[in-house]
Parts: C-alpha cells; sequence; structure tokens
C-alpha cells in the first residue's frame, strides 16, 4: 500500500462514515491545505467560513502538521478536522509529468488519495491546475467512455439563476466530436444538479450561428447533439457565439480547453477592467463621488453579483471521483465558496450522477456506430 493511501485508510477509520447528509451521516471532504498562492492560513480560515453553519461536514486536511496544527487550533470546529500529514507541496511551476512522478509525498496526492480509498467525498485545492489534472486522472481513473475530462465553470449571466455553465475550460487543449458530446452530457448533468433546471439548454460555441461555420469537429459534433438531445435530457439550441456566453439564450456551453481557457481569462480580465473604470469614472470629481454615493445600493449589488469569489471553483468532470479546482489567489472567503461548492456535490452524490448520464452518452454513440456499421454500402 502506498504511504499516503495508509494514511487516509487511517484517517477513514477515525472520521464518521461519508453520506448524503440526510440520514445523519457527515460529509467527508478532502482538502489540499498547501497549494494557493495565499498559502494555509487562507485554507483554513476558509473552512472555518464554511463549517460553521454546516454541522454536518468533516474535513481531512493534507499538509504540513506543524504549519497547520496551530491554525487549525484556533477555530471552533478544530474536532471535526483531521490533519493528515504531507511532506512535500506541489508549486505552481512545477510541470505536470514530473509531479506525477515524483509526486507521492505531495498534500495534493494525499487529498485526492482520500478519495480514492473512500475516506472523503470529494476533493479540493487551490494549487497547480495541470497537475491536479493530472494526479486526478491517475489516481481517480477516467469514468468509463470518457477519452478527456472537463474542467467546467460558472459564468455570470442574464438567465435567473444567474450564472451559465462553460466546459471545457481547460483541462484538455484538444476534443473532438465525441468527446464534445460527451462534454454536453456532463455540463447538462451539471446543469440539471447544480442550478436546479430540468431541462438545461446547450449551445455548442462557434465562430457564427450558421451550419456551415467551423471547424469539421465542430460540424460533427453539431449533427451528434442534434440527435442526441433526446437521450441526454437537454435541449441543444445549436451554436453559440462568444457574446453568448452570459446571456439567457443557453445554460450550458461546450467548447474545446483552448477556446475555453481563453474565454474564461478574456472574461475575469474584462470583469477587472470593468470595476477599475467605475471606480476611476466615480473618483474623478465632487460631482462624480456624489453620484456615487447616490448609486451606492445599485453599485454594491452589481459588485455583489460579478464577485468572482461567490464562484470560486471549476468542478472536474469525466472522473470516477468529486474534484474541486479553487482559483489559485483564493482568499478565506473564496475558498469558502468552493468548499461549499464541492460540499454541495458531495451531498446530492454528483460523481454517481455524471456517470449515470455517460452511460447514456456511450450507449447513444454505440447505437449510431452499430447503425452505421449496417447501413447499406450503397447508401453511404
Amino acid at each position: 500500500m502506498d504511504p499516503q493511501s495508509g494514511a487516509s485508510a487511517q484517517a477513514s477509520q477515525t472520521a464518521a462514515p461519508m453520506g448524503a447528509g440526510d440520514d445523519g451521516r457527515e460529509i467527508v471532504i478532502s482538502v489540499d491545505a498547501m497549494g494557493g498562492d495565499k498559502g494555509p492560513a487562507a485554507v483554513v480560515a476558509g473552512l472555518g467560513l464554511f463549517m460553521k453553519d454546516r454541522a454536518d461536514a468533516r474535513i481531512l486536511l493534507h499538509g504540513d502538521t506543524a504549519t497547520l496544527t496551530p491554525l487549525v487550533a484556533a477555530l471552533p470546529v478544530k474536532d471535526r478536522i483531521t490533519i493528515i500529514h504531507a511532506d512535500d507541496v506541489v508549486q505552481m511551476t512545477d510541470k505536470p509529468a514530473h509531479i506525477v512522478r515524483t509526486g507521492k509525498a505531495t498534500s495534493m496526492w494525499s487529498a485526492l488519495d482520500s478519495v480514492r480509498d473512500g475516506a472523503a467525498a470529494a476533493c479540493i485545492s487551490c494549487g497547480n491546475t495541470g497537475a491536479l489534472m493530472a494526479l486526478s486522472t491517475m489516481r481517480l481513473r477516467r469514468a468509463v467512455g470518457v477519452k478527456r475530462p472537463a474542467i467546467a465553470c460558472m459564468w455570470p449571466s442574464l438567465n435567473p439563476s444567474g450564472f451559465n455553465i462553460l466546459l471545457d475550460a481547460g483541462a484538455d487543449l484538444k476534443a473532438d466530436a465525441p468527446d464534445l458530446l460527451n462534454y454536453a452530457f456532463m455540463g447538462a448533468s451539471y446543469a440539471r444538479n447544480g442550478l436546479n433546471l430540468e431541462g438545461p439548454r446547450v449551445g455548442l460555441l462557434n465562430v457564427g450561428t450558421e451550419e456551415h461555420k467551423g471547424r469539421a469537429e465542430l460540424r460533427e459534433a453539431h449533427e451528434l447533439l442534434l440527435q442526441a438531445q433526446g437521450a441526454g435530457g437537454f435541449t441543444y439550441v445549436g451554436f453559440v457565439e462568444g457574446g453568448d456566453i452570459p446571456s439567457d439564450k443557453v445554460d450550458v456551453i461546450v467548447t474545446d480547453g483552448f477556446t475555453g481557457n481563453v474565454a474564461l481569462k478574456t472574461g475575469e480580465g474584462t470583469a477587472r477592467l470593468v470595476g477599475k473604470m467605475l471606480r476611476d469614472m466615480f473618483g474623478t470629481n465632487i460631482l462624480s463621488k456624489l453620484a456615487a454615493i447616490l448609486a451606492y445600493g445599485a453599485l454594491k449589488k452589481f459588485r455583489h453579483q460579478m464577485d468572482p469569489r461567490r464562484v470560486n471553483g471549476g468542478v472536474f468532470l469525466g472522473l470516477n471521483g468529486t474534484v474541486v479546482k479553487s482559483h489559485g489567489s483564493s482568499d478565506a472567503t473564496s475558498f469558502a465558496a468552493a468548499i461549499s461548492q464541492a460540499y454541495d456535490l458531495a451531498r446530492m452524490g454528483f460523481t454517481e450522477r455524471v456517470a449515470a448520464r455517460l452511460a447514456t452518452s456511450a450507449s447513444f454513440t454505440q447505437g449510431l456506430e452499430q447503425s452505421d456499421d449496417s447501413a447499406d454500402p450503397a447508401d453511404a
């Protein structure tokens, strides 16, 4: 047995059984405490904010015991936090391949193994994204039928829920038509469970809405999604453009990881630009400052709606376990939001629900292949 696997198994013996929460069992979340830009102090402070209103939550906290013990000791909820020692840390500059080969002693590896061994229902880290995806894929393995996992993120939108879902946000730079079909099934499942949408609308991101636009794999995926929407329990609205990402015409936006990550970073940069421009405009003179005072309520509401800390957390989809990636620069507030997301997904058994949808996707794809094989060659 791996040393870290043994630590996870030991923790599972001391922690209450994980479960759905409604039957009185505790929800156990595995936390990598060491990977963020702001250090373990921000992570532990976020745990304090998160746990004060959730009596059924228990934490397995992975990292350096000497560093974490005094931080945890100051929390009122310390009795529900178990520290699991890890000697090493995944740095933001580390290459994923290097961590896969040599990272067994890191807190990130240890945190993932707690999910792998059944000691925790979900894992969260604000460390190196590439390393987290590589280790998650290696330790938890891909779900049946998944070639490329995806990162799903919440995007502020004009929909009643206030958000849309975009995937892939950067797990893999490439995606062929079957990958995009899987993303649609997984994204629709996330929308149903995370946004409480019965029949989510799915759009395929492209350079235009016309059917002849885009690369060959996009046009192929377009045809697959048209046929699969009934089996997937979603409504396919066709191609959508970049301007539709925050709109109310779609709930789930499907794209490859390269395009999705560029869109995500562009949106984050634009939000910062708008915020700075508003601060500058309302601080230029006495009249503008008076206008800011008069508009304070509206500005406060706008700031709350656009605050990225409210939806801090990209969910890794397509794995045999729930993993949430918190932003590397997370403070206590944003980390509390991310771990709340992991808690909610664990509580509803999200991994199992996505697996069921992926099984439907695999059956649909297999049916298409069998239909193609049985077709008359003269009709091809």
